[in-house]
């Protein structure tokens, strides 16, 4: 098998770094992670834009480079079909690619009120007005989801891309004291006690703090 290397940014405050890396990890593959430069400028950008469409996560396997989380699952799942990335059912296959894109292009409005910060608690956070209908809209996904499937994750009874691409919402609901409701707040005990997001949590706790300018509360 060729070798692979996950390009990833700071795991405390870099959401599109956490869901590449675990797609990598539910997909089985072995790989390594490199640390992009602090210094760099696609780190900076995708810290404090808050954007999707720069370099990392970068997923380097043998002589394939492919970066964006969308595009690292789809190669990820066509690597290895038996991975249950994807429900094999062709309806719940398409709600997951749904809301998994929905997900990625949407919601810069709660990216921008409440920042990803695995490290801070907030015992009462006012929201502004320009991000509660996306936390509305969140909740219509999971709920829907949740109601069709049964859970615990969102497409059932395992782990798909859906679940890796919301678990970074999951930490900011927490983060910020975003109340959910009993149905959804076992969804998101269920995804941060699940074990890859554990995982990524305790790297995320050992990181020096160097983002200052996250900090901030908007």
């Amino acid at each position: 098998m060729a070798q692979a290397t996950l390009t990833i940014s700071s795991k405390n405050y870099s959401s599109w770094s956490m869901r590449g890396w675990l797609l990598c990890k539910m997909s089985g593959l072995d790989f390594s992670e490199a640390a992009v430069d602090p210094d760099h400028a696609d780190y900076r950008q995708e810290l404090l834009l808050l954007s999707p469409s720069v370099l990392v996560p970068r997923l380097t396997h043998g002589p394939v480079a492919v970066w964006d989380t969308l595009a690292i699952a789809e190669y990820l799942n066509e690597t290895f079909p038996n991975s249950g990335l994807y429900p094999w059912d062709a309806a719940k296959r398409a709600h997951c690619r749904a809301i998994s894109g929905e997900m990625h292009s949407g919601f810069y409005n709660l990216r921008s009120a409440l920042p990803m910060n695995l490290k801070a608690r907030h015992a009462s956070f006012k929201i502004f007005s320009g991000a509660r209908p996306d936390v509305d809209r969140v909740r219509t996904i999971w709920t829907e989801c949740l109601d069709a499937y049964g859970g615990p994750f969102l497409m059932g009874d395992a782990p798909s891309v859906a679940d890796a691409m919301f678990a970074p919402v999951c930490t900011r609901f927490r983060t910020y004291a975003v109340a959910m409701g009993p149905q959804l707040e076992t969804y998101m005990d269920t995804i941060l006690n699940w074990a890859p997001v554990l995982e990524w949590t305790e790297g995320a706790l050992a990181e020096p703090d160097e983002i200052l300018e996250l900090e901030v509360e908007f």
